[in-house]
This record gives structure tokens, C-alpha cells and sequence, in this order.
């Protein structure tokens, strides 16, 4: 798939849009707007994600009910509530594209740094599980900070990473509600975001590498697929 996004970062997204389009914030003149869009699983499951379109290429669809077929990049943003720093993460639309390229509706691919020790454990059920947030550069000095979540060997793997290791990866985005305990003792339920890894690679130099075409990673050390 061919597109004008950083090599360090691309995603695409093909999806129902599920809300309406709320404004979101606005650069040297131009309007962003986000709503949500339901990406189906190949399970039968859905991810419902954020997704940030310039008001230059919004489009009269682009409304509950219509759908998205898109590239672009998972960005993270810092915003305030409650006086609290939150990380936020969105799908930032760089091109919309009029088929469907591919058979995999959500798709990603990253490579970054290591920035916070990964957090390994395992389920009552045996599962392994590593959890970890990568810093992917961007233009003008900027970084996104996109926490992913490896299963089995893959999370075998990364619990031996340390922070600063360059890696490369790629899978789906997901969402995953989950339950934050309040001061006055009670629940909310919230949403997180993140990428569920199928395929990641170490990189022990600062070489560079090409991860262009359908994320071929056989061709640097070290690669694990997640195929359990």
C-alpha cells in the first residue's frame, strides 16, 4: 500500500462511522474534526476508534451511518482533566481512499524507541502478556506515545527489551474498556487504545530500514510472529 505518511507510522482503517463529527482543534487555519468509526474483527468483535479528518477532505459521508476508507498515521496528544495530564490517541487521516486495499480492515504499523520499562505478566488462565509504550517520532521534533500489547512469545520477547531499544512492529489498533475506581469509591468505565502486536522486530544498530511494503521485517534479526 502506497501512501505520503512517515514510514515510521502508518495506518489504515476501513470502517462504519458510528457518532458525528465534533471539532477537535485547529492549526494555522485549518479545522480538525473527530468522530468515531467500528472496525469489525475477524472474530465478529469490534474496535470502535477515534479518528481525526481535516475539514480540507471531510466529505458529506462522513456522518453516522456512512463509512471510512482510510491511511494515515496513530498519534497521541496530552489533554487536561480534572487538573490531570491524559494521554489520548487518535487515528490522524492523511488520505482517504475510495476501495478497499487489502482483506484487513484495521491495520498498523510503527517503529519507535522503547521508552518505559515493558510490563510482563501472565493471566489466572497462563496467558503471557507484555505491555509497553513506544515513542515514534515525527516532524518538527515531535513524538507520539503509543502503548501496545504483546501476547505469548511476543511477550516472552519483549520482557528482555530495555528502554531506548529500537523496535519495529506491526498489528491492529484496539479498543478495551475497563473499570477506574473513583475518590468517592466508585467505578467509571473508560476506554483505552492501543495496538495488539502480531509481528515485532528488535533492531540492534541505528541502520535504517524499510518497512514500506506489507511491514517486511524477515529481512533484519530478530523477528517473533505472534501466531498463538
Amino acid at each position: 500500500m502506497n501512501c505520503n505518511t512517515e514510514k515510521n507510522n502508518k495506518v489504515y482503517v476501513y470502517g462504519e462511522i458510528v457518532s458525528e463529527a465534533q471539532f477537535s482543534h485547529e492549526v494555522y487555519g485549518e479545522g480538525f474534526y473527530e468522530f468515531y468509526v467500528k472496525v469489525m474483527r475477524l472474530s465478529g468483535q469490534a474496535d470502535i476508534l477515534p479518528v481525526t479528518v481535516s475539514e480540507r477532505i471531510m466529505t458529506e459521508d462522513m456522518k453516522p451511518g456512512g463509512t471510512i476508507c482510510a491511511l494515515g498515521q496513530f498519534r497521541s496528544y496530552n489533554k487536561l482533566e480534572g487538573g490531570k495530564s491524559r494521554l489520548m490517541l487518535t487515528v490522524f487521516v492523511r488520505e482517504l481512499l475510495d476501495e478497499q486495499p487489502g482483506k484487513n480492515p484495521n491495520s498498523v504499523v510503527l517503529s519507535g524507541y522503547i521508552c518505559k520499562p515493558p510490563v510482563y505478566r501472565t493471566t489466572p488462565f497462563n496467558r503471557e502478556i507484555a505491555d509497553l509504550l513506544i515513542a515514534v517520532n515525527r516532524s518538527y521534533n515531535k513524538s507520539d506515545y503509543i502503548p501496545a500489547i504483546a501476547w505469548g512469545r511476543n511477550a516472552r520477547f519483549v520482557r528482555n527489551l530495555s528502554v531506548g531499544d529500537k523496535v519495529a512492529l506491526s498489528g491492529r489498533i484496539q479498543s478495551r474498556e475497563y473499570q477506574k475506581k473513583q475518590p468517592d469509591e466508585s467505578f467509571v468505565t473508560m476506554t483505552a487504545y492501543e495496538v495488539s502486536v502480531s509481528k515485532l522486530a528488535a533492531f540492534d544498530d541505528d541502520s535504517e530500514f524499510d518497512i514500506d511494503e506489507e511491514f517486511d521485517l524477515y529481512s533484519v534479526s530478530r523477528v517473533y510472529e505472534n501466531n498463538e
